[in-house]
């Protein structure tokens, strides 16, 4: 059911996945919480937003959701990137994107202890790192693991499901991976308010350096969830 056994195709990856889901939810929580009514990792809403602030809504800002979008991009661009020069080799595509992205949200959890040019400094470096995972995870092509939305997860969970008709698959892995966003999101809000933006970025870059860990094992794996569909 949960679509972990050891002969899935998926190999580790499902769980590897769903840390870097719990890393999305903390940094979202950070982002919206404290950063000006944005998110790093959540597009649509980025979009949304900029839609009000350009309607003058209270509490949104122009700037911060273009800076979000823009390093997204960036980020994503570079995961493609790498995807082309190593994606042929899953493991050694997520070992060099977790490396990345272990820079980058160590790079935010500098400047957030540094305390100078806070706001625009962490969307960029957030953002970047989510646009990376984002990328990286479509090129991974876990199914129901994209680690930064939910919203086709959840519209598979209902219209796959055996009420609608269908067979239910990965629907384990699919409230999984829906779980484990609003722990990290719930996680980074009680961080945010009880003890500080430092503390969430810490977490997050402590579940991405395990994940580096691990991954830097299966870079040089020849078994076959390695090899790219």
């Amino acid at each position: 059911m949960l679509g972990f056994s050891p002969d899935d195709r998926q190999g580790p990856l499902p769980v590897l996945l769903l840390v870097l889901t719990g890393v999305t939810g903390l940094v979202d929580a950070v982002s919206y919480l404290k950063l000006g009514h944005v998110f790093v990792a959540n597009m649509t809403g980025n979009v949304v937003f900029l839609g009000f602030a350009v309607a003058d809504a209270a509490d949104f800002s122009i700037p911060a959701s273009l800076v979000a979008i823009a390093a997204f991009l960036a980020g994503a661009l570079v995961g493609g990137r790498i995807g082309s020069s190593a994606g042929r080799h899953r493991g050694r595509l997520l070992a060099i994107a977790t490396y990345l992205q272990i820079a980058l949200v160590g790079a935010a959890l500098v400047v957030s202890m540094v305390g100078a040019f806070v706001q625009y400094s962490l969307i960029a470096l957030l953002a970047l790192a989510m646009g990376l995972q984002n990328a990286t995870a479509r090129r991974l092509g876990v199914p129901d693991l994209t680690t930064t939305v939910l919203t086709l997860t959840l519209t598979g969970l209902a219209a796959d499901s055996t009420l609608a008709g269908g067979k239910n698959p990965h629907a384990g892995r699919r409230l999984l991976a829906t779980a484990t966003m609003f722990l990290g999101a719930a996680v980074g809000a009680f961080l945010v308010f009880h003890v500080g933006v430092t503390a969430v970025l810490a977490l997050a870059f402590a579940l991405l350096v395990l994940n580096g860990i691990a991954s830097y094992r299966l870079r040089s794996s020849s078994e076959a969830w390695t090899v790219a569909a």
